[in-house]
C-alpha cells in the first residue's frame, strides 16, 4: 500500500513499481483507492495499461473500503497487489481515519511512504503522522532526477526507522531503482554508480545475447548488427545522461547538457540508417561505397555525412577490440568486476 503527500508521486510509483515486479515474472494488479482526487481512478487506469497489468477501480462509489471489498475474490490471483491511495495532508483528521480504516481492512505486508526529494524540513511531521496511522515499513524518495538530495526523505527514515526501499529516478516506467546506500552515497559524491548500471544493463540485454555479443567484440569479429544491438541496449538503459552518472569517472565530468542531447540525437539518426541498409550491407559495412551511401542516405533521411561517422566508429571500435584483446587489460578489468557482473556478462 502506497501513502503520501498530494503530488508525492503515488499513481506514478504505482506504475513503475508494477513493472519492477512484472519484468521479474511476477503476476501484478493494481488497485485504485484514491476517492478524493479527480481523475485519479482515469489516471491509475492509463498507468496500468503502459504497465500491461490490470486496475481494479470503482468511479461510482466515495468509499474506498468498498472498493477494495468488491474485488477481494480477484486478488488470490496475483503475487503482488499494489494500493494507490487518496495523496493527503497527513494533519487532515478525514483522511487519517481514512487511511486508518484501510490499513485495518487490507493488512498490507507492505506500507509504504512515497515521498518526494524536494520535500526539504516538513518531512519529519508527516512521516511521523503517517507512521503514527498505519506503522510506515519502507520509504519510496521520488523526483531524485532533479537537483533535490532526498534530505527529506532520510529524515522519513530516521522518524519511522524504516528504510528507503526505492527511489524514482525519472519519469518513465522504468525509472524505478533498488536502494543501495552505498551507490546512493556515491552517486552524491559524483562517483558513479556501478551496481546501478549493471543492474539496467541486466534489463536491458539477455544474458545469452549478451555473452553471445561480448565474445565478437572481443575476437574484433562484429558487424553493424552487432553494433545496432548494442545501441539498442543502451537505449533501453535510459537517457545518455543518466547512463553516465552511473560510469565511475564520467560521473564526476560535467558534460554539457547539450552535447550529451547532440550524442543522443546522433544515435537516433545512426538506428535511422541502419534500419535502411540490406541484411549484407548491415554485415559487411566495408562493402558501402557511394552509390549505396546514397540510397541509405535517401531512404533513411540522414546526410551521408552522418552514415560516414557512423562507419568510422564502427571501424574504430573494431580496431580498439582488435588492440585490446590479448594486451590483457580487458582481463584485468573482468576481474576486478568480478562477482559484480551479471552472468553471461563476464565476456
Amino acid at each position: 500500500m502506497l501513502v503520501g503527500l498530494f503530488g508525492s508521486g503515488k499513481t506514478t510509483t504505482a506504475g513503475k513499481l508494477a513493472r519492477f515486479f512484472t519484468k521479474r515474472g511476477m503476476r501484478v494488479a493494481l488497485v485504485g483507492l484514491d476517492i478524493h482526487r479527480p481523475a485519479a481512478m482515469d489516471q491509475l487506469e492509463q498507468v496500468g495499461k503502459k504497465a500491461n497489468v490490470p486496475v481494479f477501480i470503482d468511479k461510482n462509489t466515495k468509499d474506498a473500503v468498498k472498493i477494495w471489498m468488491n474485488n477481494i475474490s480477484e486478488y488470490k490471483k496475483y503475487d503482488v497487489i499494489i494500493i494507490d491511495t487518496a495523496g493527503r495532508d497527513a494533519l487532515s483528521a478525514d483522511l487519517i481515519e481514512e487511511i486508518e480504516n484501510v490499513n485495518r481492512i487490507v493488512i498490507p505486508n507492505e506500507r509504504l511512504l512515497v515521498i518526494s526529494a524536494d520535500i526539504g524540513q516538513a518531512a519529519q511531521k508527516q512521516a511521523e503522522q503517517f507512521h503514527k496511522s498505519c506503522n510506515i515499513t519502507g520509504v519510496i524518495a521520488t523526483k531524485m532526477d532533479g537537483t533535490a538530495k532526498a534530505g527529506g526523505a532520510l529524515s522519513a527514515c530516521a522518524v519511522t526507522k524504516a528504510p528507503i526501499k526505492f527511489i524514482g529516478v525519472g519519469e518513465q516506467q522504468d525509472d524505478l531503482e533498488t536502494f543501495n546506500p552505498p551507490g546512493f552515497v556515491s552517486r552524491l559524491l559524483g562517483m558513479g554508480d556501478l551496481e546501478a548500471l549493471l543492474e539496467k544493463a541486466k534489463g536491458a540485454i539477455d544474458e545469452k545475447d549478451a555473452e553471445d555479443l561480448g565474445k565478437k567484440f572481443m575476437s574484433g569479429k562484429f558487424n553493424l548488427i552487432d553494433l545496432y544491438e548494442q545501441m539498442s541496449a543502451l537505449r533501453k538503459m535510459g537517457p545518455l545522461s543518466k547512463v553516465m552518472e552511473m560510469v565511475p569517472g564520467f560521473s564526476q565530468i560535467k558534460l554539457p547538457k547539450e552535447l550529451l542531447q547532440t550524442q543522443e540525437g546522433k544515435l537516433e539518426k545512426w538506428r535511422h540508417a541502419m534500419n535502411s541498409m540490406t541484411k549484407y550491407e548491415l554485415e559487411n559495412p566495408e562493402e558501402i561505397d557511394v552509390g549505396r551511401l546514397e540510397r541509405i542516405s535517401k531512404g533513411s533521411g540522414v546526410s551521408i555525412k552522418e552514415i560516414r561517422e557512423l562507419i568510422k566508429q564502427y571501424r574504430q571500435s573494431k580496431k580498439m577490440m582488435k588492440m585490446m584483446k590479448g594486451s590483457g587489460d580487458m582481463n584485468k578489468m573482468m576481474k576486478k568486476f568480478k562477482g559484480k557482473l551479471p552472468p553471461g556478462m563476464g565476456m
